[in-house]
């Protein structure tokens, strides 16, 4: 991936992955050291969990289509080495979190992704993204709903 060209996005906006995209691809150890060593780099590098927690959910059935998004990974990792987490000292401490929901947003399961972003005066402290355990919200607000519950309970 040396030769590799760089890219400014970590995952296609026009392609949406699926659980049964493309021929299977056959080298599992492969996969899975790379995304295993992908999650190391979320510790400074929020901007890639989605993506990374999207690569990580193909895990039990590879395909050729998966290995090309952990492939534009490594790209976007070559585009942006000077993005990452910057710790700035506060005069005043400000705490805010900010949540958000994707209603049906999987198209495999039709479950909702949400996440929440908590910073403490400018600097990002805690951030995750997961799918909800409901089967189907009702509404993009009842999603949205949830995502705010879930990001305010795990914090207070």
């Amino acid at each position: 991936m040396s030769n590799a060209k760089a890219v400014s996005s970590s995952m296609s906006s026009t392609h949406t992955l699926k659980l049964f995209d493309g021929g299977p691809f056959c080298d599992l150890t492969l996969y899975r050291s790379t995304v295993g060593a992908h999650q190391y780099v979320l510790l400074t590098r929020p901007d890639l969990f989605f993506t990374v927690n999207k690569v990580c959910q193909f895990m039990h059935r590879l395909t050729v289509i998966h290995w090309t998004a952990v492939k534009r990974i490594l790209q976007y990792l070559k585009e942006t080495p000077h993005h990452g987490l910057k710790f700035n000292p506060q005069i005043s401490p400000n705490l805010q979190a900010f949540s958000n929901a994707d209603w049906v947003g999987c198209p495999d399961d039709r479950r909702s992704t949400s996440g929440y972003l908590i910073y403490f005066g400018s600097n990002l402290i805690s951030w995750t993204s997961w799918k909800q355990h409901i089967v189907v919200a009702h509404s993009s607000m009842e999603a949205e709903y949830r995502a705010l519950a879930n990001s305010t309970a795990k914090h207070i």
